[in-house]
């Protein structure tokens, strides 16, 4: 009888210590996974955002996706600036260049820090090194996009709201309401959404869609974000040369208005002109052929003349007219009425 006592005490001794092993093992497994903390040696950095609502300690800090260490600290930091105390294994290099962004986890609102590194290789940051504002990217603000449940609800009625409300709290207050009254105000609010599922349904759709592209965030967006920002900034520099183009281009504009003013009345006399010109010229019509039937013969005999040179070489061949004699005169003029050549 005592041995078999003493192996039931020693079986029960040897599952109690194996429980309270296995116990304390899960324990610290469960703590170190809630306070999300990892192994190895790490280096401490520090980040100035402009907003890093939703970031707190012990959150993770990713390069590519992939944890390398955590958030230490989150407090108010100079100019309202919020600074960041951050680890990251010393595995990874961080070099000249590097960027910090806040970026959402999921879209209950816990975020991480994600660690750009640059595509080229550069000097290693000193131990404590501070991001500074310009290296750094706040992230998006999902209350906008969560403010596109406001058509949905606009689509409800606010009394059958109240009156829903009113009796769950009767129920739980016990002032009478039956649950007859409360099942109604249910099915009647349960109504008036079924009667928009179509425009649930569209909303859910294009938010489903919108979550899709947040929580896969990619390079074009980054680009293109970035992009806008310096178009936007480099209009903003340049919007004195704007606005100065924009009052030429308005005198320019009264002055062209003026020039056609002006021309309107001399156009519209040049436009007539040119109506009896084509009358003229229609009238004109044999004429005209005649004059282009036979103008490569003139054409032709004035390139002759006009070939030793810059003037024109003409002979003349007969000249008719009469001379009056001075008195006293018995000779001859000199001049003969037909020239030789022309005979």
């Amino acid at each position: 009888m005592s041995k078999k006592r003493d192996l039931r005490f020693t079986a029960t001794v040897v599952k109690s210590i194996v429980f309270v092993v296995v116990t304390v093992l899960a324990t610290t497994v469960l703590a170190g996974t809630i306070r999300n903390s990892s192994s190895g040696a790490k280096t401490e950095y520090r980040a100035l955002f402009s907003d890093a609502t939703s970031l707190n300690e012990g959150d993770d800090v990713r390069v590519s996706g992939v944890k390398v260490g955590t958030v230490t600290g989150v407090e108010v930091a100079k100019d309202r600036l919020a600074e960041v105390t951050f680890t990251v294994s010393r595995d990874v290099d961080l070099t000249e260049g590097t960027s910090a962004e806040l970026r959402f986890r999921n879209v209950v609102g816990q975020r991480y820090l994600n660690i750009e590194l640059p595509q080229r290789e550069g000097t290693t940051l000193e131990p404590g090194h501070t991001f500074e504002l310009a290296d750094t990217t706040p992230a998006l603000d999902l209350t906008v996009l969560f403010n596109g449940f406001q058509p949905l609800f606009k689509f409800l009625d606010p009394e059958d709201v109240n009156d829903l409300s009113a009796q769950i709290i009767a129920v739980f207050q016990g002032e009478g309401a039956t649950v007859d009254g409360l099942l109604s105000n249910t099915a009647s609010l349960t109504s008036a959404i079924a009667e928009k599922d179509q425009v649930i349904g569209e909303l859910i759709t294009n938010l489903n869609t919108v979550l899709t592209t947040i929580s896969n965030p990619s390079d074009q967006l980054d680009t293109t974000i970035t992009t806008l920002q310096q178009l936007v900034s480099g209009l903003a520099e340049d919007r004195k040369v704007i606005g100065g183009t924009l009052e030429g281009l308005g005198d320019l504009t009264v002055s062209v208005a003026d020039l056609l003013e002006e021309g309107r009345a001399p156009l519209k006399g040049s436009i007539a002109a040119l109506g009896d010109l084509s009358g003229n010229l229609a009238d004109s019509e044999e004429v005209i052929d005649d004059f282009l039937a036979t103008l490569p013969t003139k054409l032709d005999r004035l390139g002759r003349v006009a070939s030793y040179g810059s003037w024109l070489n003409f002979y003349v061949c007969s000249i008719d007219g009469r001379i009056p004699m001075p008195e006293g005169y018995m000779g001859e003029l000199g001049v003969k009425p037909i020239a030789e050549r022309c005979l």
